[in-house]
């Protein structure tokens, strides 16, 4: 008989001890969210599911559990003979689908009848779904972030860097959500669903010792398109913060750099500064343009700041109580990063003091 499991909590999912997590949902199913870690072996096509569905609503829902049946297990053998070919007798896999329902039991009797030692998830990706949530939109967050602020090119995600890499918490946000935060900040392949970014935010809190120091980058409320979900915004709101702050040559250089793949692909460059057209006019943004163009970055990262995201960053920043320290960078230089880094992890933080 195949096991059910329940999870009472996400940490109990990283702590279950499975070899492989299956999702057997559609590709488009998956692609929305899924378990962290989870592989995709569809019993239906998206097609397939279609078809499925328009059987069962339409003409007879005996007829659609038999083709449905038929597709499972031409699906199941397809799989078997790839993906699964080289798993041992002792695998211990963890299947799920939407309810954890027909396609999930049907695939786990396969795999059950085989000699693995499968279990299912007891209500499917919903009940994990739910957990997600109930982390992130209907329980506060533990208020230990600090927050990592200062206007765009002052170093914040280089600093971030330089603490995880001297053994700090850190909650990189525009990791997660695949995307600098700022206008220029998209990156190749996009941004995930807002369910797969909350996912990817969920286990990485999980994973962190939330009665420590959390380090966070001081973001608005959105991050490209994906919002940032209450629980956290609230925390980030109420958080200490450390300001940055840098001479504007020193960080235009470092933009220039940082923001390499965007320059390289001139036609979206310039279409993402079209964008700033209803803020400075067709006149300015045309010179930046040019400035593109002509290979000009610095001086285009130059005027971006002072023009556009540093009064941007001044009417949008409105902190709850003035931040632990101000530091001043020259550069974003590794030693430089690495000093300011120990500086910063020789404070004491009180991210629960009332703001």
């Amino acid at each position: 008989m195949v096991d059910r499991v329940t999870f009472s909590c996400l940490a109990d999912i990283k702590a279950a001890g499975f070899d492989d997590i299956i999702d057997v949902r559609a590709p488009a199913e998956f692609a929305d969210d899924h378990l962290p870690g989870a592989m995709s072996l569809p019993v239906f096509s998206d097609a397939e599911r279609a078809e499925v569905g328009t059987i069962y609503v339409q003409e007879d829902p005996f007829k659609a559990r038999k083709v449905g049946a038929a597709l499972v297990a031409k699906n199941a053998a397809r799989h078997l003979e790839t993906a699964l070919a080289d798993r041992p007798g002792g695998w211990r896999p963890l299947v799920y689908c939407w309810r954890g329902g027909q396609r999930s039991g049907s695939f786990a009797s396969i795999l059950h009848q085989i000699g693995w030692r499968v279990s299912l998830i007891e209500g499917g990706y919903k009940s994990y779904r739910r957990l997600v949530v109930q982390m992130l939109y209907d329980a506060p967050l533990p208020d230990q972030l600090v927050l990592i602020d200062g206007g765009t090119g002052t170093g914040k995600t280089a600093l971030l860097a330089e603490l995880a890499a001297q053994g700090a918490q850190v909650l990189d946000l525009e990791a997660l959500a695949q995307h600098r935060g700022s206008l220029l900040g998209g990156q190749a392949g996009g941004q995930p669903s807002q369910k797969t970014f909350e996912s990817r935010l969920a286990m990485a809190l999980v994973g962190m010792d939330l009665a420590r120091p959390v380090f966070v980058e001081a973001e608005s409320a959105k991050i490209g398109r994906l919002r940032l979900p209450p629980s956290l915004w609230q925390a980030m709101l109420r958080a200490d913060h450390i300001r940055l702050e840098a001479p504007l040559a020193a960080r235009a250089q470092y933009l220039a750099g940082s923001y390499g793949d965007v320059v390289a692909d001139m036609a979206e460059l310039q279409a993402r500064l079209s964008h700033l057209v209803p803020f400075h006019g067709h006149e300015l943004v045309e010179r930046w343009q040019a400035m593109a163009l002509g290979g000009d970055h610095q001086a285009l990262a130059a005027e971006l700041v002072a023009q556009h995201y540093d009064p941007s960053y001044a009417r949008a920043t409105r902190r709850a109580r003035d931040p632990l320290a101000v530091i001043e960078l020259a550069g974003m230089g590794r030693a430089e990063l690495f000093a300011v880094a120990q500086q910063v992890l020789a404070m004491e933080f009180n991210a629960s003091a009332e703001g």
